[in-house]
C-alpha cells in the first residue's frame, strides 16, 4: 500500500534547532544546528517508515485567520521578528531547504492557511486511500487519526506512533472527539483557555456521556456534578470559539498533486547531504 509521509516543517526545525544539546558551527562559522537536526531525524524517518510520497509544509509569515476569532490565539508565542539571526531557527530554514531540494522532496509554505489546515487538507482528501503518516508533536493532529492516519511524534530521535488504540488508552476518547476533547481543558501552547474544573479525566467523561462539545454545551442542565455544569453554562460561547480554533479544516487547492510527491531517492547520510548543500 502506498504511504504519504507528511512532515510538519516548522514544528520539526523547532525541535531540531533548539534540542540539540548545543550550538553548531560548521568550519566557515555558520550555525547549522537546526539543519543537522532536520536532515538527520528525516532520514531516520524515511528510513522507519519507508514512504512511497513525501511532502514537507512550513507556516508562512501571512496574518493567522484564526486570530480574528480570538486575539490572544497563540498570543504567548515569541516574535522572532525581534530575535537576532544566530537565535532564531529561521534563519537556518533556506538551507533546510537546498538540503530538501537535493533529496527531490516537495515542500510549500502556506500562504492562506496555517500549515496544520493544509496537513489536514492532504489527510482528508487521501487518507481513506492510502496509509499517512504525520510528523509532529503537535497534538492538535490527533483528530485526523484513523486506521489509515498515524501521527508520528520524534523527539530524541525516539518514535512513537500514535493510533486509534494510543488516543483511547491515554484520553479515554475516540479521534474523532479530540477537538471537542481539547476546547474543554483548553491547550496552553497555543493559550488557548478551557472551560474551569474540567481536566482531561471530567472532559472524557462528558464526551462518553453525551458524545460532542455541542452535545455537552446543549444538554449542559443534565450535567451531574453542579460545579462542571454551572462551569460549562458560563463558558458555552468560550467553548465553541475555542472549537473553531482547534478544529483542522479540509483545505484545497493543495500544492502538489499525489503523482507530484513520490519518493524513490537512493539511501543517503546526512553528511552527504550536508556536504552537496556545501555545508561540509
Amino acid at each position: 500500500m502506498n504511504r504519504l509521509l507528511i512532515v510538519d516543517g516548522h514544528n520539526l526545525l523547532f525541535q531540531m534547532f533548539f534540542g540539540m544539546p548545543s550550538r553548531i558551527v560548521n568550519k566557515n562559522g555558520k550555525c547549522i544546528q537546526g539543519v543537522l537536526g532536520f536532515v538527520g531525524a528525516l532520514l531516520k524517518i524515511i528510513r522507519n517508515t519507508k514512504p512511497t510520497h513525501i511532502i514537507v509544509l512550513f507556516d508562512g509569515e501571512h496574518e493567522n485567520g484564526r486570530s480574528s476569532l480570538e486575539p490572544d490565539y497563540k498570543a504567548n508565542r515569541i516574535d522572532y521578528g525581534k530575535v537576532s539571526e544566530k537565535d532564531t531557527p529561521f534563519s537556518q530554514l533556506p538551507d533546510i531547504c537546498f538540503a530538501l531540494d537535493f533529496l527531490c522532496i516537495n515542500y510549500a509554505e502556506t500562504v492562506v492557511c496555517e500549515a496544520d489546515d493544509m496537513i489536514a487538507g492532504y489527510a482528508y482528501k487521501y487518507g481513506d486511500d492510502m496509509e499517512i503518516v504525520i510528523v509532529s508533536l503537535d497534538s492538535d493532529f490527533y483528530q485526523l487519526i484513523t486506521d489509515n492516519i498515524t501521527v508520528l511524534r520524534y523527539r530524541a530521535g525516539n518514535m512513537v506512533f500514535c493510533t486509534p488504540d494510543y488516543i483511547k488508552e491515554k484520553f479515554g476518547i475516540n479521534p474523532s472527539q479530540y477537538a471537542d476533547f481539547k476546547s474543554l481543558t483548553g491547550d496552553a501552547s497555543d493559550n488557548i483557555k478551557g472551560a474551569e474544573r474540567v481536566g482531561p479525566k471530567t472532559a472524557a467523561l462528558l464526551l462518553k456521556e453525551f458524545g460532542t462539545l455541542e452535545n455537552i454545551i446543549t444538554n449542559s442542565e443534565k450535567i451531574k456534578k453542579p460545579s462542571i455544569k454551572n462551569s460549562i453554562t458560563e463558558s458555552s460561547e468560550k467553548l465553541k470559539t475555542n472549537y473553531l480554533l482547534i478544529k483542522l479544516h479540509d483545505f484545497s487547492p493543495l500544492p502538489f498533486s499525489l503523482d507530484k510527491l513520490k519518493y524513490n531517492c537512493a539511501d543517503i547520510t546526512t553528511n552527504e547531504v550536508l556536504r552537496e548543500i556545501g555545508l561540509k
